[in-house]
């Protein structure tokens, strides 16, 4: 079914939004379950609903219009993600491009960035439509690996961009420059490069602190490094960071985007990792509240005696 931008943003002038787009992870019998509940929701109230064309496939007969990922920024005012962080992050690194708003359904396992629960699905999705949300920015890294000063591969990361040896066991050697300045050579299992938002994934099993993320910073983690004394770092995230692949290993490190390899170095080559001047733009219901977050995924306790 055709949809133009045009039509797609003209609605009632009161409500916040007129045009709900939904993403929803594949392979999943719940994401489909909320999936019909929402698009039920919102159809009753006189949304216009455009379903993700992958989404579609998960849920036929929904009746509704389609679209790419990629033009659901275009012709809707918010999306709506269902899955686990790992569906909101590969939606995020589309849409940051239009400034398009998310709100993310937690249908996986921890759920840092999808804080909505399914048992409040209703509720909660009713009280932002109405107004009552705030919208939180994340800034995303983008990643360029350059081989005799040609660029042959590239990513970009909400989370983080990791070099590794892959699937060889060996250590890897790099020399780190920011902004130019040599900081050291190291031998290792490799770098996590983390933002704040990845500050709670992969980075944080390394030993890397937990950063807020209304923090401009990014933090290199060091893995299973040779020398014991290398430990994270923190730096300012409009740093440029260069990362000179030995020309001495003995593996091809890999390039990986939030988990997902990008690119495969060889010796010699320079990754080159900068902010993206996008940014995601979150939106939370009213009373979100960052460090309640930690407490309930990582199992802190509330109070002494609780």
């Amino acid at each position: 079914m055709p949809l133009s931008a045009d039509a797609s943003r003209h609605g009632q002038e009161s409500r916040p939004f007129s045009t709900i787009g939904l993403i929803g992870r594949l392979g999943s019998e719940k994401v489909a379950d909320s999936l019909i509940r929402l698009v039920g929701f919102l159809v009753a109230r006189d949304y216009q609903v455009v379903v993700e064309d992958r989404t579609a496939t998960v849920i036929p007969h929904h009746g509704q219009p389609e679209a790419s990922r990629r033009a659901l920024g275009e012709l809707c005012d918010l999306v709506i993600v269902i899955g686990g962080d790992g569906s909101l992050l590969g939606a995020a690194r589309t849409l940051c491009k239009t400034g398009t708003l998310m709100l993310g359904v937690n249908r996986g396992r921890l759920g840092f960035l999808t804080d909505i629960s399914p048992d409040e699905l209703e509720q909660r999705v009713g009280e932002v439509l109405a107004g009552q949300f705030e919208v939180e920015e994340r800034f995303l890294l983008d990643a360029e690996l350059y081989r005799d000063g040609v660029a042959v591969g590239n990513g970009e990361a909400l989370n983080e961009v990791v070099v590794h040896p892959g699937k060889a066991v060996r250590m890897i050697e790099f020399e780190l420059f920011i902004d130019g300045q040599f900081v050291y050579s190291q031998r290792s299992d490799g770098l996590i490069v983390a933002t704040p938002t990845g500050s709670t994934a992969y980075a944080l099993s390394g030993g890397g602190p937990i950063m807020h993320p209304k923090l401009d910073v990014v933090t290199l983690v060091p893995m299973f490094p040779h020398t014991l004394s290398s430990r994270p770092i923190v730096i300012d995230a409009a740093s440029e960071i260069r990362i000179h692949i030995g020309e001495t290993n003995q593996t091809y490190p890999h390039i990986s985007c939030d988990g997902q390899t990008r690119a495969v170095a060889k010796p010699d080559d320079v990754l080159v990792i900068t902010r993206k001047p996008q940014r995601v733009q979150l939106v939370h219901p009213i009373g979100h509240n960052f460090y309640e977050v930690l407490r309930s995924k990582l199992g802190w306790s509330h109070r002494l005696g609780d």
